[in-house]
């Protein structure tokens, strides 16, 4: 009986052993592993109008820069404006001494009126000759002298006009005046200095600023690109919403709120540079545009309408070329080489290869999603 007892107690503990081991079996049996599958975007292709700008290094100048020099020679007397103000076409700025040309003035005016005055003695001579000529009371040397001495007093009456007037044009050159409107500098000259084309003959300059040039530099690859797109610098072209524009940056780096136009290409290249003189207007309404003044130069190159645009970061480069993931109708990714064209800021024009409404599998994201 004790036996019985004993091995009914071992088969009971065996029993119990191995329920504990199927349940310890059970409850540590790993999960079956699941897919993990990469969270990605899909975006379709973007169509934008893509402008295309160059960028240089130009140099401001003033739409007009006019020299004012003495054209006769005498001492300066009077300096009629204040430096570096602003001053009207025609206003008077220096005085030099007139003395010696108003006396030459009336010298001139002394010979006219002798010449003249011999000249009308000369047709009153002619005029009595010619009755007593036709009467045979003169001869035809009588005549012919007379007509003579018409005629060269007349000569010598137009030589004295002449003389006048120049002796009056020299006598204004002495009240020097501005040719234009526009800011003008300090004294070349001070008072009392001999000044003339023969000695100190730069008293001045005045500058008209407000509009100014804009000068910069292509390259012969660059106009020749230029061409390609049908860009024609230095012209208008009315078969086009646009035209070839710039835009400058100031002293501080700030934008300037004003565009100009491209109105002049040079025709040729110069050999020791390689590059070809362009040259573009600008308004400078508020004079904060300086001549002299060195600054990064925008040219709006060209306009691509409808272009196809992706984000950078959905083309991969390697050895083959460019690539990009594009999702078919069916749902299906593949692999697609692409022409790039210009990269303006996080996009990309995309040349061949892709068409409107396709949709890009952009690169896959660092956060994943179990199912």
């Amino acid at each position: 009986m004790v036996r019985f007892f004993k091995n009914r107690w071992l088969t009971s503990l065996l029993v119990a052993f191995i329920i504990v081991i199927v349940v310890l079996f059970i409850l540590n049996r790993k999960k079956p592993v699941q897919e993990v599958y990469p969270v990605v975007a899909t975006q379709p292709v973007g169509i934008e109008d893509v402008e295309i700008y160059g960028d240089y290094v130009g140099r401001i100048r003033a739409q007009q820069f006019v020299e004012i020099h003495a054209r006769v020679e005498g001492y300066l007397e009077k300096m009629l404006f204040e430096e570096g103000t602003y001053i009207e076409k025609g206003q008077t700025l220096f005085q030099i001494d007139p003395t010696l040309y108003r006396a030459r003035v009336k010298r001139a005016e002394a010979q006219l009126n002798k010449a003249k005055a011999q000249a009308l003695k000369a047709e009153r001579d002619l005029n009595r000759i010619k009755p007593l000529f036709e009467l045979n009371a003169a001869s035809q040397l009588d005549l012919d002298k007379a007509v003579a001495n018409y005629e060269g007093a007349n000569a010598d009456v137009a030589v004295y006009e002449a003389d006048m007037e120049q002796a009056r044009m020299t006598l204004d050159y002495t009240t020097v005046k501005s040719p234009i409107s526009g800011y003008i500098s300090e004294r070349n000259a001070d008072i009392g200095t001999l000044v003339g084309p023969g000695s100190q003959s730069l008293l001045a300059t005045v500058v008209k600023r407000d509009t100014v040039q804009i000068d910069f530099g292509m390259t012969s690859l660059e106009y020749l690109k230029s061409k390609a797109r049908n860009v024609n610098l230095g012209h208008k072209d009315t078969t086009r919403n646009w035209n070839p524009y710039v835009t400058v940056t100031m002293a501080d780096g700030t934008p300037y709120p004003y565009k100009g136009l491209v109105n002049f290409a040079d025709p040729q290249v110069d050999p020791k540079t390689g590059t070809f003189s362009v040259r573009a207007e600008m308004p400078n309404p508020d004079h904060v545009l300086l001549p002299g003044q060195f600054t990064r130069v925008r040219l709006l190159m060209d306009v691509r309408e409808d272009a196809l645009v992706v984000p950078t970061k959905a083309i991969v480069i390697e050895s083959g070329g460019a690539f990009i993931y594009v999702v078919r109708p069916d749902a299906i990714v593949e692999k697609r080489f692409v022409e790039l064209g210009p990269e303006l800021k996080n996009t990309t024009v995309v040349e061949r290869e892709l068409s409107k409404g396709s949709k890009l599998w952009l690169r896959v994201t660092t956060s994943f999603l179990t199912g």
